[in-house]
């Protein structure tokens, strides 16, 4: 766990094996992800409800054409481009957002995971299966799947790490107030 929360030195031997483990994880979450989608829709009708615990927890079968929430319903094509070049962009700067810190990459890598799993529904069903339903009496959180939930987990881990690290140190940083004013 200590390693985890270690910097990696970009280009070292621990940053290859933290990629190649976040890589794997990322991975490993869509494999389950796409498996447990098909699961839904061989053996759950749509719009059938499965209460797994009474009061809390169904297994259900909803799609949606949009983004969370529905948002952006029927604009399938661009949220897939957004999703390309939020994919591309996090490679591209993978290095400066995780500033080395080990967590970061698995946060981005797992964020990754879930666009991609949510991605290959829009191209594939032209739609995302959504079956994952909580509620509290007559409440009910709108239905996700584990690609959401791996966004989630991602977003939640990344920004964890960015409020618990220190800051960067840049030169202006060094210096006091008074230094920083123009006159």
């Amino acid at each position: 766990m200590s390693r985890f929360l270690k910097k990696s030195n970009p280009g070292s031997s621990h940053e290859k094996k933290v990629l190649f483990n976040a890589a794997t994880l990322a991975c490993l979450l869509i494999l389950i992800d796409q498996v447990s989608k098909i699961a839904v829709e061989h053996y759950i009708s749509r719009g059938q409800r499965i209460p797994v615990i009474s009061g809390f927890f169904n297994l259900t079968f909803i799609t949606n054409k949009g983004a969370a929430w529905g948002i952006m319903h029927g604009y399938g094509w661009l949220l897939l481009a957004i999703a390309i070049v939020v994919i591309i962009a996090s490679f591209f700067f993978m290095r400066w957002l995780t500033e080395g810190w080990n967590e970061r990459y698995y946060a981005l890598l797992i964020i990754i995971s879930g666009v991609i799993g949510n991605s290959i529904d829009r191209v594939w069903r032209g739609e995302v299966v959504d079956f994952l339903d909580f509620y509290a009496l007559d409440w009910h959180w709108p239905a996700f799947n584990i690609a959401d939930s791996a966004i989630c987990i991602g977003v939640g881990l990344y920004f964890l790490s960015v409020f618990l690290r220190p800051l960067k140190e840049t030169p202006q940083m060094n210096t006091t107030p008074k230094d920083r004013i123009i006159t």
